[in-house]
């Protein structure tokens, strides 16, 4: 398959449903695993690297995890390619930056990836849209026991399964789950909610994750501690306080709608007419936008465009996605403008009024 092909669908976590799926983007469940007998990454050499990228490789492939798995090299790849898949969220900032010998393998729908040779020897995760964290947990559960079945995963029986960074020694589990806050943030409480998350011992972090702006008003919560607790411990936090924030986020529309209907209409449909008529656009305005107008119509005050279509935007208007589409690396100036088109020629499709 090529990444091309990824052009034209639309992974499940950008479906725009499930659970809480006007406030939630998507829940995604990832596990750290390293391969007992060999060295953690920043220890290893070319040899090593390769080693494990060929035992994990013949792994996925006699076990068939995937229904229609995708194996890439990555260190063969273009850095349009390693970009694109960065942006489609299946592999992550740090494995699309690296060097040296790391791969991918991901199924089609885009439900599932296994990073190899990130910061741990394997980065398995999984991906729902909406708020699907059982769903996405048996499924990373499943991927994780047969993986186990093939390979031997180094593990203490007093810390549990080592890792390369000690925050994620124990289980290895890190629940995240990418929110849409952007009434929080036009009302002035976004910080209220963070200290309340803090207090529960979970991160907030940008759309990309650790290191990364909330750019468009995307955040993601997730678990900071591992070690010490259990997979059902870590789940229960979670499912306890995101529904919390969703709330908070559902109040402060209701508010916004309620005490300053001149004031959100506005903003909204100068977002709507900028994204149909600009001719250039940044990346970071363009999220600012589309996190509008997804807000508008999840409120309903936006009609003719649907969530699905504002998600894939999101996505797709981004700098790999771009390059990708037209084939050719391009420059600053031309991403905006192939930006601006691409956003124009959607929205006129899905609404030609």
């Amino acid at each position: 398959m090529e990444l091309r092909d990824l052009m034209s669908s639309q992974g499940e976590w950008l479906r725009g449903e499930g659970p809480h799926s006007g406030v939630v983007i998507s829940t995604r469940i990832r596990l750290a695993r390293n391969i007992a007998g060999y060295p953690f990454l920043r220890r290893m050499n070319a040899e090593q690297r390769q080693e494990i990228e060929g035992e994990v490789r013949q792994a996925v492939d006699d076990l068939a995890l995937f229904k229609s798995a995708c194996y890439l090299q990555l260190d063969r790849a273009s850095a349009i390619d390693r970009q694109f898949l960065m942006e489609r969220r299946l592999i992550s900032r740090e494995l699309a930056a690296a060097e040296g010998e790391r791969a991918v393998a991901f199924d089609r729908d885009e439900t599932a990836s296994v990073m190899v040779n990130e910061e741990d020897h394997l980065r398995l995760q999984t991906m729902r849209s909406g708020l699907g964290l059982e769903e996405a947990w048996r499924q990373a559960n499943e991927i994780d026991d047969r993986l186990e079945s093939r390979l031997s995963f180094a593990f203490s029986s007093r810390l549990g399964y080592l890792t390369a960074c000690p925050t994620n020694v124990g289980t290895g589990l890190r629940v995240s789950v990418m929110l849409h806050l952007p009434a929080l943030v036009i009302t002035r409480q976004i910080e209220k909610v963070f200290q309340a998350i803090a207090r529960m011992r979970l991160a907030v972090r940008g759309l990309y994750g650790e290191g990364t702006q909330a750019l468009g008003d995307f955040y993601q919560i997730s678990n900071q501690q591992t070690l010490g607790k259990s997979e059902a411990e870590i789940l229960e936090t979670v499912n306890l306080t995101v529904p919390r924030i969703i709330e908070y986020e559902e109040k402060a529309r209701e508010a916004l709608a309620r005490e300053s209907e001149l004031f959100l209409e506005d903003r909204l449909w100068r977002a709507v007419g900028i994204l149909r008529h600009a001719r250039q656009m940044s990346s970071e305005e363009a999220l600012s936008l589309l996190s509008a107008v997804r807000m508008g119509v999840n409120m309903g005050r936006v009609r003719g465009i649907d969530v699905p279509t504002i998600n894939r935007l999101f996505v797709c208007s981004q700098p790999g996605h771009l390059q990708m589409r037209h084939g050719e690396e391009l420059s600053a100036e031309q991403r905006d403008r192939a930006r601006a088109e691409y956003i124009s020629d959607a929205l006129r499709q899905a609404n030609p009024n």
